[in-house]
């Protein structure tokens, strides 16, 4: 079972756009499990020489590092041309200057890349295939141009994901659904597009909890700063930030022909799907949001997403071991009585904090617990110990990254080569320890990360309820469908909860997407390498 959709249905959800022309089918790349690592000596050599360019292209600095401290991204690069811009959600970069060659990556509207030179072909591209940096080709056309002042361009490069926050971009999840616009309705036509708007705005100012406009505004401005209050927005009809593309009546632009260009709504939402926006701005009174496929929502309709806290921990920078980390929610440290014989509650332990061990350990009314470095005992049924690997593979005594990944505790160590260098929670698949081919499980082995997406579009049906997951963050494919990502809708880590994935904190996907290999090149939003990504060890 896996926890996404093929990666045939991706592309096609990914594209979102009437009039979207599915491309011609390329390559796969290989996913199978590797009961080794990958060769070394002689055998490397011979291998390294049936890879593409970008393969042997050196891995770039991290953008971001395990501490979460992030790197500006690079001004310019090197190039020898115009640079190539995405006005599509995905512009396939290939290996040659052919759609039938392997996909080395792709570019998303926004994007772009400085090229190496002129057009190197035109086979099935009128426009033009042009060598980009670091390696591979792009067909200049529809999805992808040289003007950097075309309009979907113009619309999207100031808002690219954004690497120093856990989350890349600003996220909703559909509460009340509604219509999809491509442009602003006017007084009238807003009316016409939604019937109750006078009776449903004044209840949703005034709604409590989470479903009115007391909580969490602030996620929609996406960065600090102060937000205008809804309700004196509203009653003053405030109009703030709107964008450029969109103003006078306009339309919003698009990298595909619409079968009514002056159309107000494409469509209607659908509940419990999850939004992504590159920004949000005030129209009238009402906030909405720009999606990255440049479609208009009202964020009165949605439930701004704030996403987890939880937050690994660097090693031996932060603990050392042998230590524990906290997977429960309502986890407690425990004080034995002597007098009594028995454990009694002492505090509440933190969730995902991480907790020096003595490493004296023994049992309490038939459940084992571990004795901490203030004398304190915690459950093993509410936290888990880690210790160094006690087998080192070949792989790390040969100097790669790598990551354990124990499934009974619900915990990843990064190691680089024999040295542990972090360590925090997952959500695995919630069948535990089952068989992955009939069940949620995760798949157990040894993999390599062979895809990488910044973001990309997922299905789910956590509590068996499916939706759709737009821009799910930082995506590493171990094999098929499985993949370590961010999950943006939930905060139940160590507990497994995925449909076969390994789930993430926001935070933690942004330190560990960046440490894992292969890079994403800059400008890039998706790299493919599958011989050459960082090994996951998935045991029970």
């Amino acid at each position: 079972m896996r926890c996404s959709l093929s990666p045939a249905a991706l592309l096609l959800v990914a594209l979102g756009c009437s009039g979207a022309e599915p491309e011609p089918p390329a390559a796969k790349a290989s996913s199978a499990p590797l009961p080794e690592p990958a060769p070394s000596g002689s055998a490397a050599l011979a291998a390294s020489a049936e890879l593409p360019a970008l393969d042997s292209v050196p891995n770039s600095t991290p953008l971001v590092d395990l501490s979460g401290q992030a790197q500006p991204l690079p001004v310019t690069l090197p190039g020898a041309g115009p640079r190539v811009y995405a006005r599509a959600l995905k512009v396939w970069i290939h290996q040659a200057p052919d759609r039938n060659s392997r996909r080395l990556g792709y570019l998303r509207s926004g994007g772009s890349s400085p090229t190496r030179g002129g057009a190197a072909g035109h086979a099935d591209c009128p426009g033009g295939w042009y060598p980009i940096a670091p390696a591979g080709y792009v067909c200049v056309g529809r999805r992808a141009t040289l003007d950097g002042s075309d309009p979907v361009v113009v619309a999207t490069r100031e808002h690219r994901p954004d690497h120093e926050r856990p989350l890349p971009y600003i996220y909703g999840t559909v509460r009340r659904p509604g219509p999809i616009y491509r442009r602003l309705p006017t007084p009238e036509e807003l009316k016409r597009a939604e019937p109750d708007i006078d009776k449903r705005m004044p209840e949703w100012l005034d709604a409590p909890g989470e479903v009115g406009a007391s909580y969490a505004q602030h996620v929609w401005l996406g960065r600090p700063g102060e937000l205008p209050d809804p309700r004196a927005a509203w009653e003053s009809q405030l109009s703030q930030g709107v964008p450029e593309f969109l103003r006078g009546n306009k339309v919003a632009p698009s990298a595909f022909a619409l079968k009514d260009p002056q159309a107000l709504s494409v469509e209607r939402m659908r509940p419990k799907v999850g939004f992504s926006f590159l920004e949000t701005f005030l129209h009238e009174g009402r906030r909405y949001g720009v999606t990255p496929d440049l479609r208009i929502l009202p964020t009165d309709r949605l439930r701004p997403i704030q996403g987890s806290r939880l937050t690994g921990h660097e090693i031996p920078k932060d603990i050392d071991f042998p230590f524990a980390i906290v997977r429960k929610q309502n986890a407690h440290r425990y004080i034995f009585k002597a007098d009594g014989g028995r454990l009694v509650k002492h505090e509440p332990a933190t969730h995902g904090a991480a907790i020096k061990l003595t490493g004296k350990q023994r049992f309490f009314n038939k459940v084992l617990h571990y004795e901490t470095g203030e004398g304190h005992w915690l459950s093993d049924r509410e936290a888990s110990r880690l210790d160094p690997a006690k087998r080192m593979p070949k792989w790390g005594t040969q100097g790669e990254k790598w990551i354990d990944v124990n499934l009974s505790k619900q915990t990843v160590v990064l190691y680089e080569g024999t040295r542990p260098v972090y360590a925090t929670l997952i959500s695995s698949g919630e069948a535990g320890l089952e068989d992955h081919r009939t069940s949620t499980a995760t798949k157990r082995g040894i993999f390599r990360i062979h895809t990488k997406h910044i973001t990309t579009t997922m299905s789910s049906d956590e509590a068996g309820e499916e939706f759709e997951l737009r821009d799910v963050p930082y995506v590493m494919y171990f094999e098929e469908g499985y993949a370590m990502h961010g999950a943006y809708w939930h905060d139940r880590f160590g507990t497994p909860k995925s449909h076969g994935c390994l789930n993430l904190s926001p935070e933690d996907a942004r330190r560990i997407f960046h440490w894992t290999d292969p890079q994403v090149p800059p400008g890039w939003h998706g790299a493919l390498l599958p011989l050459k990504g960082t090994i996951l060890f998935v045991h029970p």
